[in-house]
């Protein structure tokens, strides 16, 4: 079952992360299905685990910059204007929480391609 394709590989435990994503660790069971899928050598494994995490953050790091980037410099939504403009550590706060969740999603998906690439080979 061992598959060259590491893009659709990746594409494919990118979208298994989007689909579990009510669990907690939905990028490890995502990275864990990305690694099975390219076989049972751990380092292509590590590698199209990272990949895959990386794919499934763009969604949350377009979400995460919409809301605590852009939102409060309109003034919509009961974010004033004033506030978006004056905080400069409202943007420094974002950035931690979006290369946070980027390192956790893509970490976690690391590990899982690691698992499942060694799943792969034992079983």
């Amino acid at each position: 079952m061992d598959t060259d394709n590491t893009l659709l590989n990746a594409v494919v435990g990118a979208v298994a992360t989007a689909v579990l994503s009510f669990t907690g660790i939905s990028p490890l069971l995502g990275g864990a299905l990305a690694g099975y899928l390219q076989g049972s050598d751990t380092g292509d494994g590590l590698r199209v685990g990272a990949i895959s995490g990386a794919i499934a953050s763009i969604p949350v790091v377009g979400l995460l910059l919409l809301v605590l980037f852009f939102l409060p410099f309109l003034g919509l939504f009961g974010f004033p204007l004033e506030a978006g403009i004056a905080a400069g550590s409202v943007v420094v706060f974002g950035a931690v929480i979006v290369i946070g969740g980027v390192a956790y999603t893509v970490g976690l998906s690391a590990l899982g391609g690691l698992i499942g690439a060694y799943a792969n080979g034992e079983l």
